[in-house]
């Protein structure tokens, strides 16, 4: 009878230790500065909530095909993800996603804090919303503020052009600046990246918006061989061959942050965030102090960033999205931000305190105002690829402008009928 009693309870204790086991939810990361800054908070969420958060952290490009392995697994080991805007079409387009309106209904979650650039790039597919933006890296440009104010180059500039030396407002005028500097003040005008694919694709997007231009419209017929994609590729071109660094067509990213960073550039179209590592006084001696950012000139520029999502095959869904509500909670994002976090919610980047520690984003939340999406939908990836040829082409004169621009939208609607946007 003893023994009896001793075995129930043993049951009952084991039964109870099951029913409190502690959910842990995983997640892969990249490693960046703001997957650490969110490590860092996460001991508040398991306190709150009991639900343990643990992060697989990788470098960028291992990231697609660890997660598409696993969203085509009968179960994800990721409970929730975060979503790059390059996969923003692929994964809902491919029923990977949980659409999440009906968890934003039930627990009240408040999107219009929101920027609506944000949802559209990283929140809405064809009308659904499948993530929830996290953080932005929208395209503006970086100038140098001490050659703009430089006596002689303003007089010169006056004297050739019948107007002042400023900050550029139109795509007409940067190129014509950056050429400007290429042959007055012994720098570079643009420190630019043609290396084709990712690199001139995401440059050339930014004179593409600038132009007054789209890549197609809301109905996926392809506009960029209309009047203002062809004369992004003409200024494109015009300022590669004329103002850019030796070099500058097989140049990267981190090609162009070398030649800023060194002083031998007037300015560079880039992601917001580089404003930051230009401005160390330690990293970038030469220019700490005399560099500013700037609303793309035309006043739109490419809109990138990333957004959180919870597989359909993952087992922890709700506790998934207790997670998503607490980290993008107005207490926890602005935590975020004040450690460094790109923030995708207007009260972020009007909040005091984030602002008087980042003057900066002011700008930021004007680059954001006006940022444009390239096309989000199964094949964006491969459109950098097909785009960035005809740029390149036409770049190293194999092309004329005419042809490359023509052959860019013939290829980018291949890509549209290959996914069943267009017939």
């Amino acid at each position: 009878m003893k023994g009896t009693r001793w075995f129930l309870a043993a049951v009952l204790a084991l039964g109870l230790g099951l029913a409190q086991a502690q959910v842990v939810l995983r997640a892969l990361m990249e490693d960046v500065p703001e997957t650490h800054i969110i490590e860092k908070l996460l001991p508040d969420f398991e306190k709150k909530t009991g639900i343990k958060v643990e992060f697989e952290v990788v470098q960028y490009g291992a990231m697609h095909d660890k997660l598409v392995s696993q969203l085509l697994a009968p179960e994800s080991a990721y409970d929730f993800l975060e979503v790059d805007f390059l996969w923003a079409g692929e994964f809902p387009a491919a029923g990977w996603l949980e659409p999440l309106m009906p968890y934003v209904k039930k627990s009240g979650f408040d999107l219009s804090p929101y920027l609506p650039s944000m949802l559209d790039l990283v929140g809405y597919y064809n009308g659904k919303l499948y993530m929830i933006p996290m953080y932005n890296y929208a395209m503006g440009l970086i100038y140098r503020t001490d050659l703009l104010a430089d006596p002689t180059l303003k007089a010169k500039y006056r004297e050739r052009f019948g107007k002042e030396l400023a900050v550029p407002t139109t795509l007409e005028d940067y190129v014509q600046t950056s050429v400007f500097m290429k042959q007055n003040a012994g720098v570079a005008g643009a420190a630019m990246q043609g290396q084709r694919g990712d690199p001139n694709f995401m440059e050339f997007s930014n004179y593409v918006f600038g132009a007054g231009g789209d890549f197609a419209d809301k109905n996926w017929h392809v506009t960029l061989d209309g009047p203002a994609g062809e004369k992004a590729l003409r200024l494109y071109v015009k300022n590669i061959r004329e103002a850019a660094q030796k070099g500058a067509l097989n140049a990267n990213l981190d090609d162009t942050y070398r030649e800023m960073c060194q002083g031998r550039a007037w300015s560079m179209i880039t992601y917001w965030w580089m404003l930051p590592q230009l401005d160390d006084a330690q990293k970038c001696p030469k220019v700490a102090g005399k560099v500013k950012l700037a609303v793309m000139p035309g006043g739109h520029g490419v809109n990138g960033g990333w957004g959180w999502a919870i597989p359909r095959n993952s087992a922890h869904k709700e506790e998934a999205w207790k997670f998503i509500q607490w980290v993008e909670s107005k207490e926890i994002v602005k935590k975020r931000a004040l450690m460094g976090h790109a923030p995708t919610r207007r009260d972020a980047l009007t909040d005091p305190d984030v602002l008087a520690k980042y003057p900066y984003y002011a700008q930021v939340l004007k680059i954001l105002e006006g940022a444009k999406k390239v096309p989000i939908f199964a094949y964006t990836a491969e459109m950098e690829d097909v785009v960035g040829r005809e740029v390149s082409l036409a770049a190293t004169g194999q092309k004329d402008v005419k042809t490359a621009i023509r052959d860019a939208a013939k290829g980018l609607y291949g890509l549209f009928k290959k996914a069943g946007l267009v017939k």
